[in-house]
């Protein structure tokens, strides 16, 4: 079995409170859940306004096919014109390392 996350550090456009910051980093999460089937949630900065931290992991059988599925949760977020993608950070183990 293989595992893989990926942790983004993500700097929000023209966000000036909490609320405003749940409605643009909400529908990225719920976007990464629907399209690739894996676990997503807003994990650091969560006091500050214009930052926000989201991690994804994922569990697969084939190496290949989870860093497939990655790479395009990557892809995806880096897309996002509403968000600057500062920094992405990426681990694969197998289960028994």
């Amino acid at each position: 079995m293989w595992i893989g996350w990926l942790e983004f550090d993500l700097l929000l456009g023209d966000v000036h409170s909490l609320k405003q910051k749940r409605s643009v980093v909400r529908p990225i999460i719920a976007e990464l859940r629907r399209r690739f089937n894996v676990s997503a949630a807003e994990i650091d900065s969560t006091e500050l306004h214009r930052r926000s931290g989201v991690g994804v992991s994922a569990v697969s059988g084939d190496h290949s096919h989870l860093v497939q599925v990655l790479d395009a949760a990557e892809r995806l977020v880096a897309a996002r014109p509403e968000i600057e993608l500062l920094s992405v950070r990426r681990g694969l183990s197998r289960s028994d390392d």
